[in-house]
């Protein structure tokens, strides 16, 4: 049966109350899967995973957006590959030193805003094959470390960027 939401609550509040539902559904599940089923744990666990579905709500507020779950999961999927990747060109490099190491930063203009979305652009940005960020500056430009700077690895952030970008509901001038 649906929760009763009051005539005047806003879509928002109701937004906010199936988001905490769903939050505190899913730690509590977590919970029973690592601790078990026993209704003595439960009495901690039920508070616990009240508990931290308030922080996570507070940590990283519901959105009215909807990511695409399908294109998250092929960027997502696209992780193992590349962090293989890098750990053969790496190596590569490590055992042939006739291969031109080319070290240098690469600057993008950063076109998400601050939040899930850049964390994950940032995240999935050290799995690009000889790359990792290293920071912004003070326009918020991303600094990249890149062993080989000769490289296309700008065209390939801007890429990563909108997929993310798109993922998320969002847009990225790209």
């Amino acid at each position: 049966m649906p929760t009763r939401i009051p005539a005047g609550a806003t879509r928002g509040a109701r937004y906010s109350l199936r988001s905490s539902a769903l939050r505190a559904a899913g730690l509590l599940g977590l919970w029973v899967f690592l601790i078990g089923p026993n209704l003595a744990d439960l009495a901690v666990g039920v508070p616990t995973a009240i508990t931290a579905a308030w922080v996570s709500l507070r940590l990283l507020p519901p959105r009215d957006r909807r990511s695409r779950v399908a294109q998250l999961a092929a960027i997502a999927l696209r992780v193992p590959p590349q962090s293989i990747a890098a750990g053969f060109d790496i190596a590569r490099r490590a055992l042939d030193p006739r291969l031109p190491l080319r070290p240098g930063y690469v600057s993008h203009p950063l076109r998400l805003a601050r939040g899930l979305p850049r964390d994950v652009f940032c995240a999935l940005t050290s799995v690009v094959p000889g790359t990792v960020p290293s920071g912004t500056d003070a326009r918020g430009t991303l600094l990249v470390h890149c062993i080989d700077a000769s490289r296309p690895v700008a065209q390939q952030l801007a890429t990563d960027e909108a997929r993310i970008a798109n993922a998320f509901g969002e847009t990225a001038d790209v």
